[in-house]
């Protein structure tokens, strides 16, 4: 059963991060996991062969980027439900040719801010073309007209990737919209030239209120693509 974090949590665990100045403590989350099992650690294992050429024992990865998206899904329950299983669903044709492992994120933020952890932070999800196999994953609950991102969400965010910024050597926080910048880098991996899928998320607005709160991290700027 799913569980909501009391706000009584949340509170003191931000309380406790101000009294110590323990810049790096750990946000408050919730450990729900998706399903890990056997047949998504063979899939995952085989989308790092086929779309990186990386042969690897285990489906880590050395995190490098963090990826925010949102979900364009209302619900957290829903949200949850479409990345819990370890294939593909049905409806999901315009990735299908890249392999069957679902979709999947290590982080989903609630519209009310809560931070749920799905998987090991340092375990493969699939979430963005090309660069998987080094990127954290941070989706968030909502995206559309009617369930807008919210200010709760955009904190918690902030908390979050300062937290793993402090932890592991991130050099990037990109949109996912803005995964394409990557192509003629050195970070980028996908064998295929012509998998691409155009996105928007998690907007403009929503990134550019996110760098400014982790401005001073000391992040790499954007490459151009050029």
């Amino acid at each position: 059963m799913l569980r909501k974090l009391p706000n009584y949590l949340i509170v003191l665990g931000s309380l406790l991060c101000t009294v110590t100045f323990v810049t790096s403590c750990k946000p408050a989350m919730v450990h729900e996991k998706i399903i890990f099992n056997e047949q998504r650690n063979k899939l995952s294992l085989q989308y790092l062969k086929e779309r990186y050429h990386m042969v690897q024992d285990t489906p880590t990865i050395v995190p490098r980027m963090v990826v925010v998206h949102w979900t364009a899904i209302p619900t957290f329950q829903k949200s949850f439900d479409a990345f819990y299983e370890p294939t593909l669903p049905p409806n999901r044709k315009g990735i299908s040719g890249a392999g069957t492992l679902n979709v999947s994120s290590q982080f989903l933020i609630d519209r009310d801010g809560t931070i749920y952890q799905l998987m090991p932070e340092t375990l493969m999800a699939r979430h963005v073309i090309g660069l998987n196999y080094c990127a954290i994953g941070i989706e968030n609950v909502g995206g559309t007209k009617s369930t807008p991102l919210t200010d709760e969400q955009l904190k918690s965010n902030i908390r979050l990737i300062k937290y793993l910024k402090k932890k592991y050597t991130i050099d990037y926080v990109i949109g996912h919209y803005e995964y394409t910048l990557f192509e003629n880098t050195d970070l980028w991996r996908e064998t295929d030239a012509n998998y691409r899928t155009e996105k928007t998320d998690p907007g403009e607005e929503f990134m550019e209120k996110i760098r400014y709160g982790v401005r001073k991290l000391d992040l790499k700027p954007l490459p151009t693509n050029n």
